[in-house]
């Protein structure tokens, strides 16, 4: 789930559907006509799509419950269990008069915004939550609420909570029972503050691991990720019949439903430009399993399918999730994503309802303009009563399967308030033992590991003493930025572990980030690699990691004559031959979490030399060989990566690796030209020329003209025929003009340089001009073009300058991007555009604000 998404402008909009192009998403109308010729693709016989038979079946006491409930709730009520606000925008109050159905916390949301909140200020608002919405005041219907968190990899939002490692190490893992273990564990953490719910597991099968989200998939294989599934589902809710949803298990989702992993370019929110049966094949692997399980509710992706937004897709959310597959609880949008369907608002989206969507995450304070365009859509038949009345019954289902109705006030439950229970010695238990199964040894030369204890050790590295960095994004804040060791009680950095072995062992050991000395030590523990980050952040134009200070700190070491072990903490595969170069062996530790120590158990030897616990893990991706060899996945046509998926040394092979080859990451950049046309005469590939409405309906601009809601280009001659393109806002509403692209670009090397355009304005503009560049959501910004438009002479040409820098101060990542212009304006505006390009050596004014 996406967070801290603010009230969405023009631009932003414009971005969020940009990003997700494959070709351009079309209007509303065509959108619904695509879905349509993709559903007449298969007729039901010979549907790819498996019939799943739930282990949780349906109860007739619970459905006549149901019946009974959608009798006598009124139809504002009915519409209130559509809406999900967040913490931040909601109070108990809102609960009660609007009948709210859910609420949630966003990653690095709490209460009263204290990071710090005691497990009691936690369990104090959800009694206030759940008493409200069990009001009976002016004639009410009781309906209990639900609390949602993203618990993702633990009680992750929760000070002093049991971290496991991030689904990618479990991956490594490759045990099931484990699994189930953690969903247990952490379905506890979450009891005791009287959540109900947690937006877990995460079912992504990353097939390009330049999705920011690489680390929440368990696997490039589908087999893996079917695997666990459904056990993570069990241990979540409990098996059906054995504890199922009792008041030690919580709510599980399946997410994000569907192939969030496997968009074009890796790109966050992205289109998933592939066939229907590598749709099922792949993707659909561990909905298979989780469904089976009984899991309760699926979460709905920012993603599209063949360019149709997954909130808006009927044929997926319906036709074959809630049809052919038989899933009878409830699909929840993810933070907003309903804003992005065409045709759609924050504030209105009648169209992700008829699609299938059953509860909206509507995480802006003007949730309640949504509430009441839904309870308008309805009442004017947009939205049907039996659309309406299925939603409202399968939201009913699970929250009578839960008990939500009998379980009380959450303080009144079982583990309510127990402190002893977060972070508890048997959770961390299942967490080290998950830390241990997921390391992976790529490097292992002259069996430099494990080390005796006994060794005079030097841990360094800028990761080796800090927990935040190893437990990777979603740890407390949403990137998982901004903490310290103080914020992870009871937990242990890599270090920490280390040190407790060896002094308990009688050796000697020194942290030194720098991996300074005073007393040369047999060995050196480098603990480095990538910093937190989590969605959109996390997005990467390649996969080289790159840190000059610590392949500096590595080849300084060994040139010592100390022998180096590298501990290298990531979130995905990244090439990295210089670094194991540099090492006498090299483990990737993936994001471990809150138990350092489970490393330790590893690495170390017993004080005799023997080994301790050998290793397990084998890699849940494909490592590459270069920096751009991405998509890599196993069963590739070409499959050559530098090391394959499932490769993993132990203790007992004698493998010496060979120096690995560095040139791809020395290759000198290849030369620039000094300026990059964007549309010089035509469109330059591989940008497309777009307009986007203020509903979200995009079209592409493939002829000489085009027009969408308030604004249309046409074609125009300035030196030659049709080289310039009139852009014309008729001010009834916000539009876009874009150039976009479908994979990202590195203008890095235009850094110093500006964006140049030349432009006739022949009515100036009578609202605000924002001119955007963009490299995904949350990744970029946009700068006032208005005073340039106004002080530009009328009916002549003349010359805009703007320094890349503007944009890089705006969160724009230079090289990734995919929209380096995009103008939008709500007001009228007539003008021209011609020669639009980058120009290395353009000299620009200071930034406009």
């Amino acid at each position: 789930m996406s967070n801290f998404y603010k009230p969405l402008t023009a631009v932003a909009c414009s971005l969020a559907v940009l990003v997700a192009l494959s070709g351009c998403e079309k209007p509303s109308h065509e959108t619904s006509a695509a879905a349509s010729n993709v559903e007449a693709q298969l007729s039901p016989e010979k549907s790819l799509w498996p019939r799943i038979e739930s282990a949780v079946k349906k109860d007739p006491a619970i459905e006549a419950k149901i019946t009974e409930l959608l009798s006598q709730l009124s139809l504002e009520q009915k519409v209130g269990q559509l809406i999900q606000p967040e913490l931040r925008h909601v109070t108990p109050q809102d609960v009660t008069q609007y009948s709210v159905g859910a609420v949630l916390n966003g990653g690095g949301s709490f209460p009263d915004e204290n990071k710090h909140a005691t497990v009691e200020d936690w369990l104090a608002l959800a009694d206030a939550f759940y008493t409200a919405s069990m009001s009976t005041e002016g004639g009410r219907i009781a309906i209990p609420v639900m609390w949602g968190t993203d618990a993702v990899h633990g009680h992750n939002n929760i000070i002093g909570a049991t971290l496991f490692p991030h689904n990618i190490g479990l991956g490594a893992a490759r045990n099931p029972e484990l699994i189930q273990q953690i969903g247990a564990a952490t379905a506890a953490e979450i009891a005791v503050t009287g959540i109900d719910w947690s937006f877990a597991p995460t079912l992504a099968v990353v097939r390009d691991d330049r999705w920011g989200r690489t680390y929440e998939s368990y696997s490039e294989d589908p087999a893996v990720v079917r695997a666990y599934g459904g056990v993570m589902v069990k241990g979540l809710q409990g098996a059906a019949g054995d504890g199922f949803l009792s008041e030690r298990h919580v709510v599980a989702t399946a997410k994000h439903f569907l192939a969030d992993g496997g968009t074009l370019g890796g790109v966050d929110r992205g289109n998933a430009a592939i066939s229907e049966e590598e749709l099922v094949r792949i993707h659909n692997a561990g909905y298979e399993t989780a469904l089976a399980a009984g899991a309760q509710t699926v979460m709905a992706s920012f993603n599209s399918w063949q360019d149709v937004k997954l909130h808006g897709h009927k044929y997926l959310l319906t036709d074959q999730l809630k049809h052919t597959m038989g899933f009878d609880g409830f699909v929840v949008g993810d933070w907003n994503g309903h804003a992005f369907v065409s045709g759609c608002t924050p504030v209105s989206c009648a169209e992700a309802i008829n699609a299938g969507l059953d509860i909206f995450m509507a995480p802006d304070a003007n949730w309640k303009e949504l509430y009441h365009n839904t309870l308008a859509q309805v009442k004017s038949g947009e939205i049907s009563m039996a659309r309406l009345d299925d939603a409202v019954a399968r939201i009913l289902r699970v929250k009578l399967r839960a008990g939500l109705f009998e379980k009380g006030v959450p303080s009144s439950r079982e583990l309510a308030g127990k402190r002893e229970v977060i972070g508890a010695p048997e959770h961390r238990a299942i967490a080290r033992q998950a830390v241990r199964e997921s390391i992976v040894l790529l490097k292992n030369n002259q069996q430099v590991l494990p080390v005796k204890p006994s060794a005079k050790i030097l841990v360094a590295g800028d990761g080796a003493d800090d927990i935040g960095k190893q437990s990777g994004g979603w740890s407390i804040t949403w990137q998982g930025t901004g903490n310290t060791n103080a914020d992870f009680p009871g937990g242990s950095s890599i270090y920490k572990g280390i040190a407790d072995a060896v002094t308990a062992a009688g050796g000697s050991v020194a942290l030194s980030v720098d991996g300074s000395y005073q007393q040369k030590p047999d060995v050196a523990f480098v603990v480095f690699g990538e910093d937190p980050y989590a969605e959109m952040q996390g997005d990467v134009n390649q996969l080289a990691y790159k840190d000059s200070t610590n392949l500096a700190l590595l080849k300084k070491l060994k040139a010592d004559g100390i022998k180096v072990v590298s501990l290298f903490i990531t979130g995905r595969p990244l090439w990295t031959n210089e670094f194991i170069n540099a090492s006498d062996a090299f483990a990737v530790v993936w994001l471990p979490g809150s138990e350092g120590v489970g490393v330790a158990d590893v690495v170390l030897a017993k004080a005799d030399g023997s080994v301790n616990i050998d290793l397990k893990g084998t890699l849940p991706f494909s490592w590459p060989s270069s920096p751009t060899q991405t998509p890599l996945n196993v069963g590739d046509a070409d499959y050559q990566p530098q090391f394959p998926y499932g490769f993993g040394l132990r203790y007992g092979d004698k493998t010496e690796t060979a120096l690995l080859d560095e040139t791809a990451g020395q290759l000198a950049a290849s030369a620039t030209p000094d300026s990059l046309p964007i549309f010089n005469q035509r469109v330059m590939n591989p940008w497309q020329l777009v307009l986007l409405d203020h509903l979200n309906n995009m079209a592409p601009v493939t002829t000489s003209s085009g027009t969408l809601g308030a604004v249309t280009v046409s074609s125009l001659d300035y030196k030659v025929q049709e080289d310039a393109r009139r852009l014309q806002w008729d001010g009834s509403a916000n539009a876009s003009v874009s150039f976009v692209a479908t994979e990202r670009n590195d203008l890095s090397a235009y850094a110093g340089g500006a964006l140049v355009f030349d432009v006739k304005v022949d009515s100036k503009p009578s609202a605000d001009v924002r001119l955007g560049m963009f490299c995904g959501s949350d990744c970029g910004g946009d700068i006032a073009l208005t005073p340039s438009l106004n002080a530009a002479a009328p009916g002549e040409w003349t010359s805009i300058t703007i320094a890349l820098e503007c944009f890089a101060q705006k969160r724009v990542k230079l090289d990734m991007v995919l929209t380096p212009f995009t103008l939008s304006t709500s007001g009228t505006l007539d003008m021209s555009l011609y020669n639009l390009r980058i120009d290395k050596n353009a000299k620009a004014p200071a930034c406009p604000e």
